[in-house]
């Protein structure tokens, strides 16, 4: 490659980023579409090789999803409503044990009080504005029904989701042929072999990754709810998300489980059982679930993990997010790649 063709190659890039930066306040329906398109392409060409059109196929995808997902809401959305509604009721009874056990400590070494407040009127003024919001799902839909244009901007996202997704998962095949069609034919066999290599890491990444989320937020509510916490299933299905970032699961759920069992049982017992559920979760998912469903063809450090988060969603915000361990994976690939030819490159061999 000539220092021209670098120099493009480096301008496009460039350019890129800076229409990622521009439009990110557009991009998510695309973004999760792709990401649908791109889940769902191996199980079309499964159903294609049983005669199906494409089309059919996109299709008979599409109803097994929306199938899956309208029974997980209706199994799961009462069991949390319900569990939202108790952590509602419960907070009066968690401020009271930090007036009764956290209040005089604080007042005798630092002279001030942050936990005085009038519990019965608090209490009162929760149920109250609880009751009159219809529950969760009420009160949030007022909060939003107060901006139009939140709200049209939300109903938009989430209808276009489902729009980019089928075209791209339609006219998948069609789109790597055209862009395959497109390459530099000196440098065609290079190519394909780092994109196929990219592929497996995000197919491992984004498959594999989002199934031990799933498993691991099952194995924090069944966990919970066997201790008897009655937020079991809110805070492992949390913990479950969380655990995109590594170790950031862990944290957040054993926090959020400690607090709500010492607000709940009031005795120091419970708390080494939530200790033994997420230490059993952390274990299961570093000696079975991470090897068996990711192995080791992601290749991304823990602390290289945390840094891409970070730093994708403080340059794009939650586009960032979305973007950050994708192309932290694929940026990974290239790099092994350019530091396997730098190895084998007479720079590196020189003796002088």
């Amino acid at each position: 490659m000539t220092n021209t063709q670098k120099s493009y190659a480096l301008l496009a890039l460039g350019l890129s980023l800076l229409l990622v930066y521009l439009l990110q306040s557009i991009l998510t329906p695309f973004l999760v579409g792709l990401a649908l398109a791109y889940l769902g392409d191996p199980l079309v060409d499964r159903l294609q090789r049983y005669r199906l059109g494409r089309t059919t196929a996109v299709f008979v995808v599409f109803l097994l999803f929306v199938l899956a997902c309208s029974v997980a809401l209706l199994i799961l959305l009462p069991m949390l409503m319900a569990e939202i509604g108790r952590l509602i009721q419960d907070i009066p009874h968690f401020l009271a044990l930090l007036q009764e056990n956290v209040s005089p400590f604080i007042r005798q070494n630092f002279g001030v009080d942050p936990f005085d407040i009038k519990l019965a009127e608090f209490k009162a003024r929760l149920l109250q504005n609880w009751q009159q919001a219809g529950g969760l799902a009420g009160r949030v839909l007022a909060e939003i029904s107060s901006s139009g244009l939140v709200l049209l901007g939300w109903l938009t996202t989430l209808a276009l989701i489902p729009v980019v997704a089928f075209y791209l998962l339609r006219d998948w095949d069609l789109l790597v042929e055209r862009l395959h069609g497109m390459l530099p034919r000196r440098f065609e066999t290079t190519a394909v072999t780092l994109v196929k290599e990219c592929d497996e890491v995000l197919s491992a990444f984004l498959r594999g990754q989002l199934l031990i989320m799933f498993l691991l937020g099952c194995i924090y509510a069944l966990g919970l709810s066997l201790v008897g916490l009655d937020l079991a299933l809110l805070i492992g299905m949390l913990a479950g998300l969380a655990s995109l970032v590594p170790y950031l699961g862990f944290i957040v759920g054993i926090f959020a489980a400690g607090i709500a069992a010492l607000v709940q049982f009031q005795e120091p017992l419970p708390l080494v059982y939530v200790a033994l559920v997420f230490g059993i979760g952390q274990l299961l998912e570093g000696a079975v679930l991470t090897p068996l469903l990711v192995g080791d063809r992601i290749g991304l450090h823990p602390v290289a993990v945390i840094f891409a988060v970070l730093a994708g969603g403080q340059l794009f915000g939650f586009v960032g997010v979305l973007l950050a361990l994708p192309t932290a994976a694929v940026t990974m690939v290239f790099v092994r790649h350019l530091l396997q030819r730098y190895k084998s490159s007479g720079y590196y061999d020189s003796r002088d």
